[in-house]
Formats: structure tokens, C-alpha cells, sequence
């Protein structure tokens, strides 16, 4: 059963509990759920404070929007060494929900605009609502990425496209974003939620330490050359296989107690 919100611990953030998934809502749909410092702050504190007995997370917004940005307003009077500080304060917090304990699902819908978009990048699965749209309008707002867009979102679809979005304002619907990989799910508007919880509460039942090995090793890996990505492979695959629970639910498939893997029906994928 789902607890109250945490309304007195956070003032930009929706956090609630269902079980083995936390959701943690943006919540500032008066600003479109513009990124601040002071949401950063508290997007940090909620992935880094999660409770023990948290799988996965659900990332989402209130209101009509996902996210559409950074708060611009704080980049009107900043100093060259500020900016550069404004985006190590993104970085860090990004990188501990990209390599924090639990996966992440990400529930897009409506606006999912530069900062938000590089929000997104950050998650480990991501769900589009049809009625979402992908932009980077840095370009026209005489600004660069700085959430680590340009490093996330180029691996997620090319620096090609990551380029042309910016320089021309391109911006792709739902079914574009997920034809290019900025979606893993696009499902029908106001089915986000369900289908975030949904994913969640499946990736919630793998092995913690497969969890870790998938959100940290892979990325690593992939950035390897193929020697050492090999050797890295071969490294976590002993280590997990090696694991308790990994040798119960061996065991369990042995004897037939285990499901096989069969296609899935309505996984909302297009």
C-alpha cells in the first residue's frame, strides 16, 4: 500500500512509496517543472535517501509536463564561473541517479525540453505518453547544454542528431523519439504512470547485485576496448553468478519452479 506523500520534506518534489518502487515526482507544474538548483538539490537528496526497501524508482512530472528545461532564470545574471559551477551541481546529482543503488524508469509526457531531456537521458528506461515531445532549443536561446546533454543524449542517438536538434530547432514527437532512441515505451496518453509502475515493479524482482552489475558495469563496458570490455564482462558475470540469491534462482529454473522466458503481451511498445 502506497504511503502520503512527503510533502514536509520536500517543496518541489512529490516522493511516495509503493512497495518495492519509490516514485518521485516533479512538482512545479505553475514553471512547467523547470529545473532549478533547489529541485536539483532535492532530486539528489530523494534518490540518495531512498528507503531499503526500494528496487526501483519512477521519475515523472505533475501537471501537463514532464519537464520543460532548466529555470533560465538563474543564468540571467550568472559569471562565467558560476555557470561553470551551475552545471558541476547537475552533474553530480545526475550521476548518482544514472549510478545510485536502484534503476530508474522514466514516465515522459508533454514537454521533455533540454534539461529535461537531459533528465531523462539519465534514467535506465524510458516511457513516452503519446502527446510527449523531444527538443533542444539551446541553440536558439543563444546557450549549450549543460546537464550533460551532450554527452548522454549524443550516446542515446548520435552527436548528428544531438547537433541538428540543436541547430534548428528539430523537435520529435513520441513515436519519432522512440524510432531514434529517446524512448524505450511510447503508450497512450495518461498510461505512463501505470506503465512506469509496471516496469518498475518487474525490475524490482531481479537480483540487487544483476541491478547494480547492469546500471554501473554496462556503461563502462560499452566505452571499453573490446578486450577490456571483455574481461570486464567475464569479471561481473563470476561475481553475480557467484552471488547467493543468483544460485537460488538458478536452482529454482533447474527444477522447473522458474518461468521461461515467453513474449509479453501489451508492453505498450511500438
Amino acid at each position: 500500500m502506497s504511503q502520503a506523500h512527503e510533502q514536509t520534506a520536500y517543496t518541489h518534489l512529490g516522493v511516495s512509496h509503493h512497495g518495492a518502487v519509490t516514485c518521485v515526482t516533479l512538482n512545479r507544474p505553475h514553471k512547467r517543472n523547470a529545473l532549478s538548483l533547489p529541485v536539483i538539490a532535492e532530486l539528489r537528496h530523494a534518490i540518495e535517501n531512498l528507503p531499503e526497501s526500494t528496487g526501483a524508482v519512477v521519475l515523472d512530472g505533475a501537471g501537463e509536463h514532464f519537464c520543460a528545461g532548466l529555470d533560465l532564470s538563474e543564468l540571467a545574471e550568472t559569471s562565467p564561473a558560476e555557470g561553470l559551477m551551475h552545471s558541476r551541481v547537475w552533474y553530480e546529482a545526475f550521476e548518482r541517479i544514472q549510478f545510485g543503488r536502484c534503476p530508474v524508469v522514466c514516465v515522459m509526457h508533454g514537454a521533455v525540453i533540454g534539461g529535461g531531456l537531459e533528465l531523462a537521458s539519465v534514467a535506465h528506461v524510458r516511457v513516452a505518453e503519446q502527446g510527449a515531445y523531444f527538443g533542444l532549443p539551446e541553440g536558439q536561446r543563444g546557450i549549450f547544454l549543460g546537464g550533460g546533454g551532450s554527452v548522454r543524449v549524443s550516446k542515446l542517438i548520435g552527436a548528428s542528431r544531438v547537433a541538428e536538434m540543436m541547430l534548428t530547432g528539430r523537435v520529435y514527437t513520441a513515436d519519432e523519439g522512440m524510432a531514434v532512441g529517446l524512448a524505450h515505451h511510447v503508450v497512450a496518453a495518461g498510461e505512463g504512470r501505470s506503465k512506469g509502475m509496471e516496469l518498475a515493479a518487474r525490475i524490482a524482482t531481479n537480483a540487487p547485485l544483476s541491478n547494480f552489475a547492469i546500471m554501473h558495469a554496462l556503461p563502462l563496458i560499452a566505452e571499453q576496448p573490446m578486450s577490456h570490455g571483455l574481461m570486464t564482462e567475464g569479471l561481473m558475470a563470476t561475481i553475480t553468478q557467484s552471488d547467493a540469491e543468483a544460485k537460488a534462482r538458478m536452482q529454482a529454473f533447474l527444477e522447473k519452479r522458474a518461468g521461461k522466458v515467453t513474449p509479453q503481451a501489451n508492453q505498450g511498445v511500438r
